[in-house]
This record gives C-alpha cells, sequence and structure tokens, in this order.
C-alpha cells in the first residue's frame, strides 16, 4: 500500500506543474560510489518516455523530445576492486523519424578502496563520447563527475557535482559547465527504498546562465533492492524551468553477471 501512495503522489506531482521546454535524457541517474566487482559484469536498460516535451525542431537542429522514447543500454564490466569501464549505446524513437541510433559513450571510473576507511564512499569517473546533431547539437562531449555518497541508518545520500565540455558544437565557447546531480533516499522495508533525486545544468562555472535558462529537474523514485544480482529504479521527471523538459518517465533494470573471479582474493 505504500508504493501504490507513493506512485499516486508522482502523479499528483505531474499533473500540478506546467509545461515546459527541451531537454535531451538519455541516462538519468545518480551514481553511487560502487564499482562492479572484479571479473563481473553489469547489464542496464536505462529507459525513459518524454510525456511533455518540446514540439518544433531547435534553432540548433535538435528534433523535437515530445513523445520521444529513449533506450540506452550499459555494459560496465569492473576489473579490480577499484576501477570498472562502462560502455552506452544510446537510441531514441519517435513518432517523427522511427527508431534511431543517436550515439555511444565509454566511461572509465576508479573508486578509493573499502579498505582504506574513508567515512564517505568515493569514486571518479569520467566519461566521452559522441552523439548525432539531431540529438544533441554538441555532438563530441566529456564529463568528469566526482561522487559522494554516504549511508545514515535507514538514509542514503549521493552527490555528483559533474563537470562537463563540449569539443564540437555550440556550447564550445561556454567552456566547462557545471551539473550537480542529488540523491536522497530512505529504506521503507530492507527492498524498498523512496526519495527523490534532482538534476541540474545551470550553466559555465565562470557565471551560470539565468534561472530560465538551466536545467532543473526534481524526480521522486523508487529503488527495489530484490537481490544482488538486480536492480531496478522508477522515477517521474518534473522539469522545474523552461529550459527542461516538462514531464519524463525513467525506468533502469539493471543485472549483474559473475564470470567466477569476484570468490578469488585480490591484493
Amino acid at each position: 500500500m505504500a508504493v501504490l501512495r507513493f506512485l499516486g503522489v508522482l502523479c499528483l506531482i505531474a499533473a500540478c506543474t506546467l509545461p515546459l521546454r527541451a531537454q535531451n535524457n538519455y541516462e538519468i541517474q545518480v551514481y553511487g560510489s560502487d564499482t562492479v566487482k572484479p571479473g563481473n559484469t553489469m547489464l542496464e536498460l536505462h529507459s525513459n518516455f518524454t510525456i511533455q516535451g518540446s514540439t518544433s525542431t531547435s534553432p540548433d537542429g535538435m528534433w523535437p523530445t515530445n513523445h520521444a522514447l529513449h533506450e540506452t543500454l550499459e555494459i560496465t564490466h569492473g576489473f579490480n576492486d577499484w576501477f570498472e569501464v562502462g560502455f552506452y549505446v544510446f537510441t531514441s524513437a519517435g513518432t517523427a523519424y522511427g527508431w534511431q541510433w543517436v550515439g555511444n559513450h565509454i566511461r572509465p571510473r576508479v573508486r578509493v578502496p573499502e579498505n582504506w576507511k574513508w567515512p564517505v564512499g568515493v569514486s571518479l569517473s569520467t566519461e566521452a563520447g559522441y552523439q548525432r546533431k539531431q540529438f544533441s547539437p554538441d555532438t563530441w562531449t566529456w564529463e568528469i563527475r566526482p561522487i559522494i555518497d554516504k549511508t545514515m541508518g535507514r538514509w542514503y545520500v549521493a552527490f555528483n557535482p559533474a563537470l562537463d565540455r563540449s569539443f564540437h558544437g555550440p556550447s564550445v565557447p561556454q567552456g566547462v559547465t557545471f551539473s550537480p546531480n542529488l540523491k536522497v533516499g530512505y529504506d521503507v522495508t530492507k527492498k524498498i527504498n523512496m526519495g527523490f533525486e534532482y538534476y541540474g545544468s545551470v550553466g559555465p562555472v565562470t557565471g551560470f546562465d539565468a534561472v530560465r535558462d538551466q536545467e532543473q529537474q526534481i524526480v521522486p523514485c523508487i529503488d527495489l533492492n530484490l537481490s544482488e544480482q538486480w536492480e531496478f529504479n522508477f522515477g517521474v521527471g518534473v522539469g522545474m524551468t523552461s529550459s527542461t523538459d516538462h514531464l519524463i518517465i525513467k525506468m533502469i533494470l539493471g543485472r549483474r553477471f559473475t564470470w567466477g573471479m569476484h570468490d578469488k582474493p585480490h591484493v
């Protein structure tokens, strides 16, 4: 019943907000500091559907996002206790253009090992890749994402103060931009965590954009901790500025695969 009430609140929040504009979304996720175990591979399907987004092609040539379905395949392999590499395949489907390949990214990540016994989890992700200009006017981009998280009893908090840089496209003159992401969750039961995620893109680090030009999105969400092999996340994203897609439903379904190395000692 608690889950049903929570989902009802998601729908109520979505119904009470005003129509807003466009934003690209392919992987809507706040990272935790953990990396995939050595010798293991994680397969994740990131799905989201824009219920209310942009309805016309932007001046930069980006196709509209309204009623667009995004499917992203993420494959991540753990090489040791502190290093993993992820690879993404982005796709998009829309009524005007059908199913399209969007681009690919690669994401190496390192973490502070648990045996260092830091009071918080810390890792550092860097992601680079290409996306077609019909879906992102900035075709070649790079991101560096520090990740800090902490579990406090039933509470979980993760903060990702990401820095982005475009190397080809209209955002190149902006230089490095700031995109803070935050997740706060509470364990209602051992298997159900409820909370919210926040996603922002506020502009260059040398001077933030006006609020109306920033991307600001709140995502009430639920995570199911069904087993160590599976992960499930569902949320409804609500845009809070005119530069953000108004309403998005998103889901992450993940499965870990073990190749027989995780029980061996690592030095």
